[in-house]
């Protein structure tokens, strides 16, 4: 069997979380400031409107799977449970992480959570019936981001969630400020910037997604978020 090509990251600077090996407290920091920008600048909200247009008309009852690739502390696929749930039907979540520290963080959240690459996951092709992909792809480079698009591909039997940050003049201004005031430490804050600058625009998003045989329209969300949907082939 030919082995897989790792995932290469971004040319655009460093950040902490591309290190598998960096120090797990200060991963544990980081991850845990991520959640609190999730949840109050955009990231849990543009993931929820994806689910929204992806399972409309989905009947009370029903039972799916979710798998979330690159879960970070699991806040994602939680707040996507507690969606779904309202609206009568459930997603059973599971996450992939190649941080040993944040899969074990998430895994103690409540979602149970496999340690390996977003780039080969350890899931069968069409085994799970939502892929949900949230700000992982801005660490990859472009040809990474177009395997990682056909991979969620793959494995998804009914839709897949891409959600990412846009690239904007005022956005690194913005989450400065928040980031001070909800006391972020200066790794997490050097590494939003660098996360910002990482980010796309509409246009490049959806090119990318077109080199990875995809059709999905792209739309802009609050918080210089950027969100994706599709049904898999």
């Amino acid at each position: 069997m030919t082995p897989i090509e790792p995932l290469a990251p971004s040319p655009v600077g460093i950040e902490l979380l591309d290190d598998p090996a960096a120090d797990p407290a200060a991963v544990a920091e980081s991850l845990r400031n991520i959640g609190r920008a999730n949840r109050w600048y955009g990231g849990t909200a543009a993931v929820g409107h994806g689910l929204a247009r992806a399972l409309a008309g989905t009947p009370r009852e029903s039972r799916l799977t979710l798998a979330d690739l690159g879960t970070g502390l699991g806040d994602i696929p939680r707040a996507a449970a507690r969606w779904a749930r309202r609206r009568g039907f459930r997603l059973e979540p599971v996450g992939l992480e190649r941080s040993r520290v944040a899969a074990r963080l998430a895994g103690r959240g409540g979602v149970p959570c496999a340690v390996g690459c977003v780039g080969a996951p350890p899931f069968g092709d069409k085994s799970v019936d939502v892929v949900i992909v949230s700000q992982v792809a801005h660490h990859l480079s472009h040809e990474s981001a177009v395997r990682l698009f056909r991979t969620c591909d793959r494995l998804a039997r009914r839709a897949v969630v891409i959600a990412d940050l846009r690239r904007g003049r005022f956005g690194p201004a913005v989450f400065w400020v928040g980031a001070k005031a909800l006391g972020f430490d200066r790794t997490t804050v050097a590494d939003g910037m660098t996360s910002l600058r990482r980010g796309y625009t509409a246009e490049e998003l959806g090119a990318l997604l077109a080199r990875a045989g995809v059709r999905a329209t792209v739309e802009r969300r609050p918080g210089f978020r950027l969100v994706a949907v599709w049904r898999p082939a």
